[in-house]
């Protein structure tokens, strides 16, 4: 998984087996699609969905202090998390700006699991490691393991069938460890989709023998492999960001919205300062969702947002939903403007199509 050219996961193999499409994805190349991105996302919504995340990275603190250290690091609050919970969070350069957003779990009194983005994997690990507190202790895990997303409402089927029906899964936002046919399986109720869903975590040497027995298992539940294209297209109907294009180093979590993962209670973190006071001024930008009025070209990142022949803000991700049959997107637009059922455009190629300021999510379970 190392050298000059792209990594591979250690699924890579089983990709290009089943016909993926295969595309460069930051430093990975990865599986951009099987059966195409509608025929994916569709099977998410409606049965279920295997997504390969053996790219992701996995972090594990621990030490006497490791709790007292990742607070000061993390923007929500360590101290809420009993063992065998997670919580979404934000890493934070001191400008407030995003380093990387991530799912830490407690999976001992002082053991936690950080599940980074894989392109900011190494960065992240430098940066804590730089910031490291007394009686603590990272390591970066990211090579020797594997991961999986299965999503849809038909996981819980297809894992009783993994792991036995007897077996407790956990409930959303826990984890816990589980034995399949003698493979340790280590299961959270997290995803990226908006489905109930987990993420599954092993042993990279387990990685195809797992793959194959989920696509197996799951055969008669409809399942399908998916890519980066379903999986683009399910999160962005949620309006869950992604790092990198609605999330960035110059953008903190107030502006985009995610308030709700920062606990500006705790005395002493990492941003706290500017985050502070963007809550109490206000910030000048809002990350907003918004959906085209008529059918047209989809959206797409960068394409820039008008109100009346005024430019008020940029697309940040942009598609056309599977699920709606229609364009949606998110934008940051100056804060004035971001209301929801506010008229604005969208140019694209030269030419103004309307949208509308739309609520979270953009997808809403019928």
């Amino acid at each position: 998984m190392t050298g000059a050219g792209p990594k591979k996961t250690p699924l890579y193999d089983e990709h290009v087996r089943l016909g993926a499409k295969m595309i460069p994805f930051g430093d990975w190349i990865m599986p951009v699609q099987y059966s195409g991105i509608i025929d994916e996302h569709l099977a998410v919504r409606k049965n279920v969905g295997v997504f390969d995340i053996s790219h992701m990275g996995q972090l594990v603190a621990r030490g006497p202090r490791a709790g007292v250290w990742l607070n000061e690091m993390l923007t929500n609050n360590i101290d809420k998390l009993e063992i065998g919970t997670g919580q979404y969070t934000f890493l934070l350069n001191e400008r407030g700006g995003i380093i990387d957003d991530l799912i830490v779990y407690r999976t001992a009194p002082e053991t936690f699991l950080l599940v980074v983005n894989a392109s900011r994997t190494d960065e992240d690990f430098a940066w804590l490691q730089k910031h490291l507190g007394d009686n603590a202790e990272l390591e970066n895990r990211s090579a020797d393991f594997g991961g999986l997303a299965i999503q849809g409402p038909r996981m819980i089927e297809l894992l009783q069938a993994m792991v036995g029906k007897e077996a407790e899964l956990p409930a959303r936002n826990q984890i816990r460890d589980f034995d399949s046919a003698g493979i340790k399986l280590t299961i959270a109720r997290t995803g990226y989709t908006g489905e109930d869903g987990v993420e599954v975590f092993f042993a990279a040497k387990d990685a195809a023998k797992v793959w194959n027995e989920v696509l197996a298992k799951g055969k008669e539940l409809g399942i399908r492999p998916c890519g980066l294209g379903a999986r683009d297209t399910l999160r962005l109907e949620m309006c869950y960001p992604l790092n990198g294009s609605d999330l960035s180093p110059e953008r903190n979590p107030i502006e985009a919205g995610l308030g709700f993962f920062v606990d500006l209670t705790k005395p002493n973190f990492t941003g706290r300062d500017v985050l502070l006071k963007t809550k109490e001024n206000g910030s000048p930008e809002k990350l907003v969702p918004f959906k085209m009025n008529d059918k047209g070209p989809p959206p797409r990142p960068h394409y820039a947002v008008f109100e009346n022949d005024e430019r008020i803000g940029e697309v940040t991700s942009g598609t056309q939903s599977p699920s709606l049959n229609w364009g949606v997107g998110m934008a940051y637009i100056d804060a004035p403007h971001a209301k929801i059922g506010a008229k604005i455009d969208i140019e694209i190629r030269g030419q103004k199509f309307p949208a509308t300021i739309e609520k979270k999510p953009l997808y809403k379970k019928s």
